[in-house]
């Protein structure tokens, strides 16, 4: 089953948050406004690896984890 996710994710998370220096930027000032803590680091892991994967040319990638930083600045 956990293969069937992983599969789907990327595709999922390209829909959500598509890779773009507009959106990797936005993503960067929600984080900036979040407090200090767990989440606001992952969330920034989470962006650096976009970032990664952006300029690698790995588009799908890169959104995966544009989405997941969103996600992890939304939880608080």
């Amino acid at each position: 089953m956990a293969a069937v996710a992983y599969a789907v994710v990327p595709a999922t998370a390209a829909k959500m948050a598509g890779c773009s220096s507009e959106n990797l930027a936005k993503t960067e000032s929600m984080i900036e406004a979040m407090a200090d803590g767990e989440g606001k680091i992952v969330a920034q892991k989470e962006v650096a690896q976009a970032q990664e994967a952006m300029l690698g040319g790995k588009m799908s990638v890169c959104a995966m984890h544009l989405s997941k930083a969103m996600h992890a600045s939304a939880v608080k």
